[in-house]
């Protein structure tokens, strides 16, 4: 069976409210970010499916392919307040890939648990045989968790 999907998860000491207002934020995305790809963003707080922002990437930091710096466009295809958020990109590379990424938040005790996934089920068989996906590691997921935690546990004073 191939792996198509990666899903990690962590407590957060903060609200979901607090954690959603970072995960909705294109600023957001790049300071969370372990990859080191996202650069800067443009565009304001998505707040609805179709909504849309771009990132400055750079793909350098992984050296993995000769992509060097490029933008793409964030697009929404799940938005459920202090819930869920998913999105999947359009760049360089047209038609668009169709790897999606997202958090699921549920209130705890502690605060909140985050899911964070990455799911390339949806890829053309192109992208499958050149053997590129996934392009973010499981371990990437569970670091840009521990900063997105350490970003939200700070700013709500833990």
């Amino acid at each position: 069976m191939t792996i198509e999907r990666f899903e990690v998860q962590r407590q957060v000491a903060a609200a979901p409210e607090k954690v959603f207002a970072v995960l909705r934020d294109p600023q957001g995305h790049v300071a969370i970010d372990s990859s080191g790809m996202l650069q800067s963003a443009e565009g304001t707080p998505v707040g609805a499916v179709g909504d849309e922002f771009v990132v400055h990437m750079d793909r350098e930091s992984l050296n993995d392919l000769p992509m060097g710096k490029y933008d793409v466009t964030v697009i929404i295809t799940r938005f459920v307040p202090d819930v869920e958020i998913e999105w999947t990109i359009s760049g360089t590379i047209q038609p668009p890939i169709q790897h999606l990424y997202g958090y699921r938040l549920e209130p705890s005790e502690t605060g909140t648990l985050v899911t964070s996934y990455y799911d390339w089920s949806r890829i053309a068989e192109r992208y499958r045989k050149a053997e590129i996906f996934p392009v973010i590691p499981e371990a990437g997921l569970r670091a840009t968790l521990g900063i997105l935690a350490r970003t939200v546990e700070v700013s709500a004073g833990r």
